[in-house]
C-alpha cells in the first residue's frame, strides 16, 4: 500500500484510565479559551486525523491557533512514508522544547503531544529521547484525547516546575473503532475530507502502513452517510473520500448488504447539494468493475484517479509484493478510459527499490510513456525499519537513485506540462474555495486537481462555477468566468 504523500505543512487546526478523567479542566468550565496548535506531516488522513482531533477537544475549552507561540498544547501528527521521518520529528520537538520552557518560566505550560504513524511506531522511544513529551498516541487512538488531556493537565498543576513530561502513552489498536466516539464532524470550506477506510492487508515490503494503521477497517454505510449528509448540510460541495487502501472498501448498509466504493459512491451521488466526490488513495487490486462502471455512469465522481503503480517493472513488482503486474496495471487503466475518455491519472513511483536494475529502471519509464500522468509523487527507496525491503540485499547505491529519480521526474513533469497545456481553451467546472494572493484574486481545483486562479467577485466563494481555461504553467491553470 502507497500512501499519498504532501508536502508536510501547519495545519492552523490547530488512555487508560476511567471515563471520569474526561472532566473538563477549570479552564474549561469557565469558559476561557485555551490555544491549540496542530502541526500536520504527510498523507490526506493525517490532515482528516487533525481536524478530526480539534472536533474532540474543542468541547474541552481548546480552540485552534494559527502558531505555536503561546498556545496551551501543541501536537505534531506525524508521518512515517518519508526517508528519516523520525529524526525531522525530534528536530521540530527540539524548536518545541523551547517554547515549552518558556513558557514554563512565565509560570504557564504547554501540552505537547505527538500523534500519528511515528507516534505508533517508536512511541516508547519517543518518550525516552524527548522525556519533556506529555502524550504519544497512535491514529487509532486520538478519540481519547480529552482523557489523555485531563491527566496531563492535572499532571502539570502538580508538578511546578517539572522538567520531563507527564509521559502518557497510548498506542493500542483497539476492539472498538474509534469513530464510534468522536463528535459530529465540523466544516472548515466548501471542501472535505471524510474518512471511508483505514488501515492495510496488503503487505508491499517496502510500507509501514499495515503496522501503523492496522489491519483493513471499512465504515459502515449508513454512518459513512450520515456524516456526509452533515458535511454538505454546512456547506461542502465536495468530498474526497479517504482510506489507506480506499478502494478496498466493503462496508456494510442497514440492510445487511455489503457495499463496495463503486456502491457508496452512488449512494453519496444522491444526497442534494453534493456536486464532487474524489476518493483516494487506490491500489489496482481492487479496482473492481462496480466502481470502474461508476466511473462512467456518476457525474459527481471527478474525472481523476490517483492509482499507485510504483514500477514499470514485473521482477520489482514481485520483489515489492504488489500482487500484479506492469500489464495488468495498463490493463485497468484502459478500461477506466473506456469508461471515461476525460480521466486523467496520477501515480505514486519508488526508484532504487532493492535490486533494481537499469533493465527494471528502463521499464518504470517505458510505462510512464505508454500511460501518461497528469500529475505523479516519485521518491527514492528509503528502508523503513520492520519492513522487509529494509533487509533486503542488493541495496541500490544513492547516485544511482539519484540520477534515475532525476530521469523519471522529468519525464513525469514534461507530461504534467502537456497536459496543464492541453486544457487551455476548454470550459472547465471549477470549486472556488480558497482566496488568491492577489486582489480579487480566487482559488480552486479542477475536477483533474489542477489548482486554477481566476477574478473572481466573493459571493462565487464556495461555489462551482464555469471557467475558460486561458493559461497554464506546470503547476497550475489561468482561468476567466464564462
Amino acid at each position: 500500500m502507497s500512501s499519498h504523500p504532501a508536502p508536510s505543512h501547519a495545519a492552523a487546526i490547530d488512555a487508560n484510565q476511567p471515563t471520569a478523567e474526561t472532566t473538563a479542566s477549570p479552564e474549561a468550565l469557565s469558559g476561557e479559551k485555551k490555544r491549540l496548535f496542530i502541526r500536520t506531516y504527510g498523507c490526506q488522513m493525517n490532515v482528516y486525523d487533525s481536524g478530526r482531533m480539534t472536533d474532540v477537544l474543542a468541547p474541552f475549552g481548546y480552540a485552534p491557533t494559527d502558531q505555536p507561540e503561546g498556545a496551551d498544547m501543541v501536537v505534531i501528527n506525524t508521518c512515517h512514508i518519508r526517508e528519516k521521518a523520525s529524526e525531522k520529528v525530534f528536530s521540530e520537538l527540539g524548536r518545541l522544547r523551547v517554547l515549552k520552557e518558556e513558557r514554563r518560566a512565565d509560570g504557564k505550560d504547554m501540552i505537547l503531544a505527538v500523534a500519528g504513524c511515528v507516534a505508533q511506531a517508536e512511541g516508547e522511544f519517543i518518550l525516552q529521547r524527548a522525556p519533556f513529551v506529555d502524550i504519544v498516541l497512535g491514529p487509532q487512538t486520538y478519540h481519547k484525547l480529552p482523557e489523555m488531556v485531563a491527566r496531563a493537565e492535572r499532571a502539570a498543576a502538580s508538578k511546578t516546575g517539572r522538567k520531563t513530561g507527564v509521559g502518557i502513552l497510548d498506542t493500542d489498536f483497539p476492539l472498538e473503532p474509534k469513530f464510534d466516539h468522536l463528535p459530529e464532524p465540523v466544516a472548515h470550506g466548501s471542501a472535505a475530507f471524510l474518512s471511508v477506510q483505514e488501515g492495510c492487508d496488503k503487505f508491499c515490503t517496502f510500507c509501514v502502513v499495515p503496522y501503523t494503521r492496522g489491519a483493513e477497517y471499512s465504515r459502515p454505510v449508513d454512518d459513512v452517510l450520515k456524516e456526509a449528509r452533515l458535511l454538505v448540510g454546512q456547506g461542502v460541495r465536495e468530498l474526497t473520500l479517504l482510506g489507506q487502501n480506499v478502494n478496498a472498501y466493503h462496508g456494510t448498509s442497514a440492510d445487511g448488504r455489503e457495499l463496495g466504493l463503486g456502491d457508496l459512491c452512488r449512494e453519496l451521488a444522491t444526497i442534494d447539494g453534493l456536486e464532487r466526490i474524489r476518493y483516494t488513495t487506490s491500489h489496482p487490486r481492487d479496482l473492481d468493475d462496480a466502481l470502474i462502471s461508476a466511473h462512467a455512469e456518476l457525474p459527481q465522481l471527478m474525472p481523476f484517479l490517483h492509482l499507485p503503480v510504483q514500477s514499470g517493472s514485473d521482477r520489482i513488482l514481485k520483489a515489492m509484493n504488489r500482487g500484479h503486474t506492469a500489464a495488468d496495471y495498463i490493463a485497468k487503466i484502459e478500461r477506466l478510459r473506456q469508461a471515461n475518455p476525460d480521466l486523467a491519472l496520477s501515480s505514486d513511483f519508488i526508484v532504487g527499490f532493492p535490486g533494481e536494475t537499469d533493465a527494471d529502471f528502463d521499464a518504470t519509464m517505458a510505462l510512464v510513456q505508454t500511460v501518461g500522468f497528469v500529475q505523479a509523487y516519485s521518491f527514492k527507496y528509503s528502508p523503513r525499519p520492520g519492513t522487509p525491503a529494509a533487509t533486503m540485499e542488493q541495496q541500490v547505491p544513492e547516485n544511482v537513485k539519484s540520477a534515475r529519480l532525476s530521469a523519471l521526474q522529468a519525464l513525469l513533469s514534461a507530461q504534467q506540462d502537456a497536459f496543464n497545456q492541453s486544457c487551455i481553451g476548454r470550459d472547465l467546472r471549477v470549486l472556488l474555495d480558497r482566496t488568491g494572493r492577489h486582489d480579487g484574486q480566487m482559488v480552486g481545483r479542477s475536477p483533474f486537481m489542477q489548482p486554477v486562479h481566476v477574478t473572481a467577485p466573493a459571493e462565487l466563494f464556495g461555489q462551482v462555477v464555469t471557467l475558460r481555461i486561458v493559461g497554464a504553467t506546470a503547476t497550475s491553470l489561468a482561468g476567466e468566468l464564462v
